[in-house]
């Protein structure tokens, strides 16, 4: 190949490059802002973009920045804007350190212009997260029917001393023209006589028992039950947005009977370095502190936090969460409102931690309880987590989408029952099924095509009654 050849063809090449790097150009808009936001800002920054959280509040942060060019370069490497001694960048991390901001060197011009973007949609309200219905809507139950099974009860009955009133006048005529008068009975009568008080009587026991037994049926079942939680703990974020792993928490439920309530220090491996809430700042984690007895001013645990008197621990949260307060609006002092939301936060942590048998902030948080087993049935979250691998979501629904958790799954014996006959079981190459030989031989011969739950005794009584 000829030197001018070879250099028409490098150029071609080069022309070709540039050609798709520029058609592959992210587009500056506050839609793709929204997901480079969510991706790679929002486990450190609050969404609302006006409060604190692991890092400052976004809203407005385009304008302390006297040079866009050096907000892109601390967005990309902060640490490197740091050592260069740029002002404003030695300003933030004398402000939040020794928190390091992550580094995003892979954020095009184009992709740090979207964030921004969005981030002043959200701060001026022309944009923002929309609330979705965080908690998964349970299934909606079927209307009943029996108001409108007694409305056509009642109307039969009417109906039926219209016509035994009707035919009783009319044998009173036929028995006038007969010479036999004879007086045709009046309702009173007719309600009162044997035949429809022994029907009244008949009906009463057959509704009393349909009622009785429904009822009996339906005891301790709460299918929809969302109660209020001492702390306004999200699945939404924490298995939803942040991705953690159900058994990181109920580590319990994949080698033991029950899921269990993790302990608040299973919290604060997370929580020992993320101090503010992207939702609720600093009123809910803040909780967790108490409960623990942990000095977020310090780092460290109370020493005999025990014996710390009520006033002793106010004193240390009030302080930290208005030092909050005062960094998120760049205060030097408390305002007004900041002076609310320190008291008001301060009333929830006492109301949330106390009640009237534990009277100490510090101390086991008191969960409400929400999925309930009767105490005669036997269920083994490690059988259907380790060796069924149900997911988590096939008995207490999406679970990674509730703000607040409920119950979604009725928990009955027929719900149970049916799952048992619907679910297949992983039989191949499983040897903890090694033992059922038949089942083995029927799916080998094509006779079976699947083993299921109730082929290998998942509707025995005993299996769950003991």
């Amino acid at each position: 190949m000829s030197i001018n050849k070879y250099l028409k063809f490098k150029a071609i090449v080069l022309f070709c490059f540039v050609l798709i790097s520029f058609s592959a150009r992210a587009e500056v808009s506050s839609d793709q802002g929204k997901k480079l936001f969510t991706n790679n800002c929002a486990a450190c920054h609050a969404k609302d973009m006006r409060s604190a959280a692991t890092g400052p509040a976004l809203g407005g942060a385009q304008a302390k920045w006297d040079n866009q060019d050096d907000l892109h370069a601390w967005i990309r490497n902060s640490q490197a804007l740091i050592q260069s001694g740029n002002p404003r960048a030695v300003e933030l991390w004398n402000k939040y350190k020794p928190v390091v901001m992550t580094s995003f060197g892979s954020l095009s011009d184009d992709d740090i212009a979207s964030i921004l973007l969005y981030i002043d949609d959200v701060y001026t309200g022309k944009a923002g997260p929309k609330k979705a219905d965080a908690v998964a809507a349970a299934p909606e139950k079927p209307k009943s029917k029996l108001p409108l099974y007694l409305i056509v009860a009642a109307i039969l009955g009417i109906l039926s001393l219209l016509m035994a009133r009707i035919i009783g006048m009319l044998n009173e005529v036929v028995t006038s023209r007969e010479g036999k008068p004879e007086r045709a009975r009046t309702f009173k009568e007719i309600f009162t006589s044997k035949g429809v008080m022994t029907f009244l009587t008949f009906a009463i026991i057959i509704m009393g028992g349909y009622f009785t037994v429904n009822k009996a049926v339906n005891l301790g079942r709460q299918e929809g039950y969302k109660p209020e939680q001492p702390i306004k703990f999200s699945h939404a974020t924490h298995a939803g947005v942040n991705k953690i792993d159900c058994k990181y928490c109920h580590d319990s439920a994949r080698r033991s009977k029950v899921s269990g309530i993790p302990s608040a220090n299973t919290c604060m491996n997370c929580h020992a370095a993320i101090k503010v809430g992207s939702t609720y700042g600093t009123a809910e984690i803040t909780k967790i502190y108490a409960s623990v007895g942990y000095d977020p001013n310090t780092g460290t645990y109370i020493q005999d936090v025990q014996n710390k008197s009520e006033d002793d621990l106010k004193a240390i949260y009030t302080k930290w969460i208005g030092d909050k307060y005062k960094e998120s609006k760049e205060l030097a002092s408390l305002d007004a409102e900041g002076e609310h939301q320190v008291a008001l936060q301060w009333q929830n942590i006492k109301k949330s931690l106390t009640n009237d048998l534990k009277t100490s902030i510090y101390g086991p948080i008191n969960w409400v309880r929400i999925h309930n087993l009767p105490d005669h049935v036997y269920f083994n979250h490690s059988q259907h987590v380790s060796v069924g691998k149900l997911a988590c979501q096939t008995c207490h629904g999406a679970i990674e989408t509730m703000d607040v958790v409920q119950q979604m799954s009725p928990l009955s014996m027929g719900w149970c029952i049916n799952c048992h006959r619907q679910t297949e079981v992983k039989f191949k190459d499983n040897a903890y099924y090694a033992n059922y030989k038949q089942l083995h031989d029927e799916l080998a011969s094509g006779k079976k095509s699947k083993v299921t739950v109730s082929d290998i005794g998942g509707l025995e009584c005993q299996k769950c009654h003991y």
